[in-house]
């Protein structure tokens, strides 16, 4: 596969370490059955291919996967969409389930142990440089630009921050820096954040991305893990005490955050989607005119698992039989057979029969819509068989008891809740 510059010499040198064996339980039964990293998102990714598209495309060659709850729907995605790097040109992809390499009976204790139990495999490579990365987030990033900072400033670890209002900032771990962005103190989910200087109303708030020189981080976790007392994470424990003791400097997402090319002045994009509001919010947001994240950009792409599919088809032409979709996103092996979408998101393999309208909805891989079907404001998990002329998203109480329903009103189905209607 060819750079997507042709030049970055700091990304050649480094190594990414992606930390992907959260559970991510605030999604509730969307991974009952697959770590958050494994969920579907934006009509065939998962959320960790963006995580591993930025580091691809800012020239990092050697890419490491950390994983460790319910990791077979995971590890089966890895396997598949990324063994395109090959050691013959210097590259790798390791995957790496926490497998008690240390101890019998020790599995990864926490980020920084889902590290520091690969030590071994890691010094083998030899990188100068690397990415501590989480899994779970959507954004465009180029880890080139951080690489640079990081070494122009001789800073022991470089810090990934997000410049948010200070008050919603409480649920993040957060920097207080000086006029030089350098880090002074690293506070965990404060009830009053500390501000940026000159500017009261911002916090710096971590994106959980971190940038070593490897040589020092091997050192540091070998120090944490003789620490009793430790809780073996990088949050809580290795960047706490770098701060304290060392160099740590942050480093701003907007400074290297991708854009489109045709909204260059747009925002800097990154979404935690970990809770059923703001998956599907995020779904969503990708059926606008101009989304906020551009899933179109050839020149940053978003390499996936590409699955060999027919195209969508749409079929029939009478008043109310019509198959239609209006501002939505429909994926390949789609058939939309007399049926109507509005502002919804359709990953591969979706059927949508005679009569049934979609508004606002996100329906995950092979989910089978019946006739008469009116589904709105709603998560689809999949696999899911919706019965002919089921109502979903209409009356607050009903769904309640059928389905989960979260406060603001998005419902999310699954094929246990669908069976429970039966009985």
């Amino acid at each position: 596969m060819p750079d997507s510059r042709p030049f970055a010499p700091l990304a050649r040198d480094a190594m990414a370490y992606v930390l992907a064996g959260g559970r991510g339980s605030r999604l509730l039964e969307l991974t009952d059955n697959r770590a958050k990293p494994a969920v579907y998102f934006g009509g065939k990714t998962r959320i960790i291919d963006f995580a591993l598209s930025n580091a691809i495309n800012s020239g990092i060659r050697r890419i490491g996967v950390a994983t460790q709850y319910k990791a077979h729907s995971l590890i089966r995605h890895l396997q598949n969409g990324w063994n395109f790097l090959r050691p013959g040109r210097n590259e790798s992809f390791d995957i790496l389930p926490a497998s008690q390499r240390v101890s019998e009976d020790q599995w990864y204790a926490g980020t920084a142990d889902a590290v520091y139990q690969n030590i071994d495999i890691i010094e083998d490579y030899a990188p100068k440089y690397i990415v501590i990365l989480a899994g779970d987030h959507i954004y465009k990033m180029d880890y080139e630009i951080m690489l640079q900072q990081h070494v122009d400033s001789g800073a022991n670890v470089t810090v990934g921050c997000l410049e948010v209002p200070r008050m919603e900032a409480t649920g993040f771990g957060v920097m207080h820096v000086d006029e030089n962005f350098v880090i002074t103190d690293f506070v965990e989910k404060p009830k009053d954040p500390p501000s940026i200087p000159g500017r009261p109303d911002v916090a710096l708030a971590s994106m959980g991305i971190y940038v070593f020189e490897t040589n020092f981080l091997m050192d540091q976790l070998r120090r944490d893990a003789s620490d009793p007392n430790s809780q073996r994470d990088f949050g809580k424990d290795i960047i706490p005490h770098i701060v304290r003791h060392g160099k740590a400097v942050a480093h701003r997402f907007n400074r290297s955050v991708v854009r489109s090319a045709m909204e260059p002045d747009s925002e800097a994009y990154w979404r935690d989607v970990g809770t059923v509001d703001a998956y599907w919010q995020a779904n969503i947001d990708l059926t606008d005119i101009v989304p906020p994240l551009d899933v179109y950009d050839r020149d940053w792409p978003i390499w996936t698992y590409a699955e060999i599919n027919p195209p969508a088809k749409f079929v029939h032409d009478e008043d109310g039989r019509r198959g239609m979709a209006i501002s939505s996103l429909v994926s390949g092996d789609c058939i939309i057979s007399g049926g109507s979408l509005n502002r919804s998101l359709l990953f591969t393999g979706v059927r949508v029969h005679s009569y049934s309208h979609l508004d606002h909805a996100v329906v995950l891989p092979r989910t089978d819509i019946g006739r008469s079907a009116r589904i709105r404001n709603a998560v689809i998990d999949r696999g899911v068989h919706i019965p002919d002329g089921l109502v979903i998203g209409e009356d607050p109480e009903l769904d309640a008891k059928r389905f989960r329903r979260t406060e603001s009103g998005i419902c999310l189905v699954t094929r246990a809740m669908i069976e429970r209607l039966s009985y």
